[in-house]
């Protein structure tokens, strides 16, 4: 796994965090929801090869 995923990780966690206790803050709950689960959605995205490999890796060592 590369450093550059971790502080891409943190970045967005940091910036989702601010941009929906502002929106909480504003009243606009339903627009801090859809922030969370973007970043969520983006992050996943981000993971999902290395999770991919992961299962392959296994699959290859355990022989199924």
């Amino acid at each position: 796994m590369e450093v550059n995923l971790i502080f891409k990780i943190a970045a967005v966690g940091i910036l989702v965090t601010i941009l929906g206790q502002v929106l909480k803050h504003s009243g606009r709950e339903e627009h801090a929801f859809l922030i969370s689960l973007a970043g969520l959605i983006i992050v996943m995205s981000w993971i999902l090869p290395y999770i991919f490999d992961l299962f392959e890796s296994m699959q290859t060592f355990f022989a199924l």
